[in-house]
């Protein structure tokens, strides 16, 4: 038992049944940016790091120091320009907080700013590692919110806040979060309405509830229709939960109860481990003061630097511009083999930017068993449904990444997965 032993690995899939750079199965589960675009990165990085090298050597290699908490002004300023012109909404650079990815900012905002005896609200289902991460928070309790094709079930998560508020007694300064993922929802893709983000502003203000946006696919939007061949973005980026919020910061007792937890991980390189959030004042008073990021002294400081220089120069757009562009292509690859191949019996959601497809199957249908079907016998594979679920439940339903393979590729693939689909209902009845 105290023998020591390690799988030798050289990323996050290696070594397990979901390794997607293994070639022999057709693996749609990654939710990451594929070879093909990273390769792009090594050139960009390269360009970026001599031209932060020559200032730092001009300036008192400041990188090299502890940043100071929230990130430095530089970085900050120059995200938020980047910012304000991806979302065609004003960013103020002092609403940001320099974070080493979404995951770490959602940590941040479980322990630095909700009651350690607080109440999560998560939709039914939700980005399965999140759900990993808020079962370590013990003393927090878990509570599902059903999710509609619009966004989450606005009465019943009122009923619920209600059911389970209670009074703070200690420092922190929100009693319960709702976590979230209104653009480009993981795993389902959807896009919360407008309706449905004024409600869920007047509730968590009326409730005084944090709502902690996982915002890491605003970026990418584009379109699922096959006719639509530019393999351009939209004119038009959806509007952030956070927007939404400070539509009203000039009006009496407005207090900002919406965070915007953003990566450069989908959008740039998730290996950087570099992200942002969005807060209101308060919020930022606490973080600012935070005793974690005090004893770092910001972030990820140096690649932060590195990425300021890549805004400046215009490649983190360029590689933005690239991703998107690239996505889009892949999406509408996916979408034309499932609506030409899936069987009538299943659905799925053709969503307007992100990551993910979401496949609906039959009612009885447990996509884990399906799932290891297709592996063995046609060597596909992608997530089960239950997986973002709290409870276990959606087992008929399954995720599909397009992101990370080339398009050709994954028209293959998912038209390889509907041929499983297509069999496997068949032998189990159907």
């Amino acid at each position: 038992m105290n023998k020591r032993t390690e799988i030798p690995k050289r990323h996050l899939f290696d070594g397990s049944d979901f390794n997607v750079y293994d070639q022999q199965l057709a693996n749609l589960s990654a939710g990451a940016p594929g070879p093909d675009l990273l390769s792009e990165c090594s050139e960009i990085f390269r360009i970026a790091t001599e031209h932060r090298m020559k200032f730092e050597l001009e300036n008192n290699s400041y990188l090299f120091q502890y940043g100071p908490t929230i990130g430095t002004t530089e970085f900050r300023q120059t995200l938020a320009e980047f910012l304000s012109k991806g979302y065609q909404s004003d960013v103020n650079k002092s609403d940001l907080v320099q974070t080493s990815g979404a995951t770490h900012g959602l940590h941040l905002i479980l322990s630095t700013l909700i009651d350690l005896a607080g109440v999560i609200f998560v939709d039914e289902v939700t980005y399965m590692i999140a759900l990993e991460t808020f079962r370590q928070f013990d003393t927090m309790k878990i509570v599902t919110v059903p999710l509609r094709e619009d966004g989450p079930d606005i009465g019943v998560l009122s009923t619920l806040i209600n059911q389970h508020k209670f009074k703070l007694s200690g420092n922190k300064i929100f009693w319960g979060v709702y976590y979230t993922i209104p653009t480009f929802h993981n795993p389902t893709g959807i896009l919360f309405s407008d309706e449905i983000n004024k409600q869920l502003i007047r509730l968590a203000r009326s409730s005084e509830i944090l709502i902690a946006c996982d915002d890491v696919y605003n970026l990418l939007y584009y379109s699922s229709d096959e006719a639509n061949s530019t393999g351009k973005q939209h004119l038009t980026p959806p509007k952030r939960l956070f927007a939404y919020d400070i539509d009203d910061i000039e009006s009496d007792g407005w207090k900002g109860n919406v965070i915007s937890n953003g990566s450069f991980s989908k959008i740039l390189s998730p290996g950087i481990r570099l992200g942002w959030m969005e807060c209101p004042p308060r919020c930022m008073e606490v973080l600012r003061n935070s005793g974690v990021l005090k004893s770092g002294g910001a972030a990820n400081n140096y690649t932060g630097g590195i990425v300021t220089s890549m805004i400046q120069l215009g490649l983190a757009q360029q590689q933005l511009r690239l991703y998107a562009d690239k996505y889009a292509d892949r999406l509408r690859a996916a979408c034309m083999a499932l609506n030409t191949k899936l069987p009538k019996k299943c659905s799925f959601i053709a969503p307007n930017g992100g990551y993910f497809l979401w496949i609906r199957f039959p009612e009885g249908v447990d996509c884990n068993d399906f799932n290891q079907y297709c592996m063995q016998n046609f060597g596909v594979l992608a997530i089960a449904g239950s997986r973002f679920s709290s409870g276990g439940s959606h087992q008929n339903f399954m995720r599909l990444t397009f992101a990370f393979h080339e398009a050709e590729l994954l028209k293959a693939s998912v038209g390889k997965l509907c041929l499983a689909i297509e069999a496997y209902l068949v032998e189990k009845g159907f």
